[in-house]
């Protein structure tokens, strides 16, 4: 049975990521890609559908774990009766032209002697592919090799034992020794890989995540937290791509034991677009132009078929099927591939493009003529639909609607389009821009907002507010402080806040086509954080702030929801968008406490002009 969801940690090499309990198993890794299909899929079952365990034989050890600073090194120390071990895992960060991904798992002992075991069961293809296994190499390095289809993995370090579908070792540390464990992943047509230099990988590693990170404008609040989630969103940034995924897992469960279970591999724009505001926000230019470069790719052509959602690459492609061979995070099935979001028309998407390329404009980072005319084509097609009602922000499967949030974020993208030409010097049809933004600032205060409720709502016709309304005030559509806003809060608090936290929408009002219920949203929690700190409840934002601090896992991590009476975390993690929330919320805070560090930037829209 897998772990609870916050008690995983997470290493990776910013093309894929491992989770690994505090029992010492690898239980999810898909190689080469965040995308790629599992080798260790424990996550989604149990031991059978794959999982590399390494702990000591005494099963009454104790670990206490940590990352090395400003680091994905995680550094575990066990402790047993007869001494402790330390061991340290990590995935090497590297260029990427050697087609190859490694994982390294030192063991290092550091008093008295301490039995360690380790048990490897490789399951390629979403654990439908049992590869065929052999010992190779040599008495003095011994390795094993796994081969099914195109997939290999060498082992080094110790030679296992084959058993019933499950290789296994024990041997022990004493003080003063180290056991290095090296596992890489190659495609199986080419020659097995050469051995690593451990020492050197481990150096290499530690040195690069440290300088990405030197160039962090702490924000002046929170700084610790911060980096943290910076970190986060660096580690779910494709290297060789720019892509950003909206989490390294599958099919975590939002309703444990329910079927609300996605696949989050992939880059959605609008969790891309929020992610490069809050790397522009701290200083990260190179990563937004990989970023915008990306995009640029991903959505060329014709605007007709932009999409929500890509592959890491910008495929398009990603048609949604189960997987049979994975039974589920504890019981909640099915297991999705793909996602059929990617079928799905979101008006929001445009507001989302345009804003992003809007901060970086005036952050550093080049607007050439293809971008700007791609801004263009955009702005074409959002006007094309500005009538069709859409799915809205959380992908509801059920009818399509007006949502008011979708008409704010056209707005946005209007807006963005106006101030290009205004304050920008750019070149397009701004009067008649600001004519289709006059209309649905007029659309949005007629169907979108409740004058008996004094609040907006989530869509023409009902009186249910939704989280995604935060965001109005985050784009300029209208002021924090304005009483419009301040109702909508007002009825947020009292129909979505659930054990002090924030849930996206009443899913008991049937709007959103899946059955099942869902836990409090974490981004949506620090949204709220981001408006009281804006609107001058500096104290309702810092209670709330370490509210949700307290949903951290011990590594800093977040999921996409938590249930609010037990901490449990719910979806799926290291999740981008949670982590992007909380660094906006403790910008938020630290503008309204006037302790920003210098250089940095808020994370506040322009002033709203309709």
């Amino acid at each position: 049975m897998p772990q609870a969801i916050e008690r995983y940690a997470v290493v990776g090499d910013c093309r894929t990521a491992a989770l690994i309990g505090p029992d010492g198993s690898m239980d999810w890794l898909c190689l080469p890609r965040f995308d790629s299909a599992s080798a260790f899929g424990a996550l989604l079952g149990d031991a059978e559908q794959g999982r590399w365990q390494l702990r000591p034989a005494d099963a009454t050890a104790v670990a206490s774990r940590s990352y090395a600073t400003d680091t994905f090194t995680l550094v575990t120390r066990w402790t047993t009766a007869d001494g402790e071990v330390e061991v340290t895992e990590l995935m090497p960060v590297r260029d990427g032209s050697d087609r190859r991904g490694d994982v390294i798992r030192r063991i290092r002992g550091v008093r008295g002697r301490v039995r360690m075991e380790q048990e490897l069961r490789v399951r390629f293809d979403y654990a439908a592919a049992l590869p065929w296994m052999r010992q190779v190499g040599t008495p003095d390095a011994p390795a094993l090799l796994a081969v099914a289809g195109p997939d290999a993995l060498v082992l080094r370090g110790r030679r296992f034992v084959a058993g019933d579908r499950v290789h296994s070792d024990a041997f022990e540390v004493a003080e003063g020794e180290t056991v290095d464990l090296q596992l890489s992943w190659f495609p199986a047509h080419l020659p097995v890989p050469g051995p690593l230099d451990v020492d050197a990988c481990i150096a290499d590693t530690a040195a690069w995540w440290r300088s990405w990170l030197h160039a962090c404008v702490a924000p002046g609040a929170y700084d610790e937290e911060v980096r943290r989630s910076l970190l986060v969103l660096r580690l779910l940034t494709h290297e060789d791509t720019g892509g950003i995924v909206a989490a390294a897992t599958t099919s975590l469960p939002e309703d444990f034991g329910g079927s609300r279970n996605w696949d989050y591999r992939y880059v959605w724009l609008r969790d891309a677009a929020l992610t490069l505001e809050a790397l522009l926000h701290h200083g990260f230019t190179h990563e937004a132009q990989a970023w915008r470069q990306w995009l640029l790719r991903a959505i060329a052509g014709d605007p007709v078929d932009l999409q929500i959602v890509y592959g890491l690459a910008g495929e398009r492609r990603l048609a949604e099927w189960t997987v049979d061979t994975l039974p589920g995070y504890d019981g909640s099935a099915p297991v999705r591939i793909g996602n059929a979001a990617s079928e799905q028309y979101q008006a929001d998407i445009f507001g989302e493009v345009m804003v992003a390329l809007d901060v970086g404009r005036h952050s550093g980072v080049d607007d050439d003529d293809f971008s700007w005319s791609l801004q263009l084509a955009l702005l074409r097609e959002a006007e094309r639909h500005l009538e069709r009602p859409d799915s809205g922000i959380w992908e509801m499967r059920g009818p399509q609607r007006h949502f008011t949030h979708s008409r704010a974020m056209l707005w946005a993208a209007f807006d963005r389009g106006v101030c290009a030409v205004e304050l920008d010097g750019r070149t397009g049809p701004v009067a008649h821009w600001r004519e289709i933004r006059a209309r649905l600032a007029a659309s949005i205060e007629r169907d979108g907002y409740d004058a008996s409720l004094g609040s907006y709502v989530q869509f023409a016709g009902t009186t249910e507010v939704d989280a995604a309304l935060l965001q109005l005030a985050q784009v300029g559509y209208v002021a924090y402080d304005d009483p419009r806003m301040l109702g909508t809060v007002a009825r947020i608090e009292e129909t979505l806040i659930r054990g002090g936290l924030v849930c996206r929408y009443r899913t008991e009002a049937q709007v959103d086509g899946v059955p099942g219920d869902e836990n409090a949203f974490l981004a949506c929690s620090f949204w709220l954080v981001e408006q009281y700190a804006h609107s001058g409840r500096l104290d309702d934002a810092e209670a709330l702030m370490d509210r949700l601090l307290g949903q951290r896992t011990d590594l800093g991590l977040l999921a996409e929801q938590a249930e609010p009476l037990t901490g449990r975390q719910a979806g799926n993690t290291p999740q981008a968008l949670s982590h992007l929330a909380l660094v906006r919320a403790a910008d938020a805070i630290a503008h309204a406490r006037g302790t920003a560090a210098p250089g940095a930037s808020a994370s506040v829209a322009r002033d709203s002009r309709w």
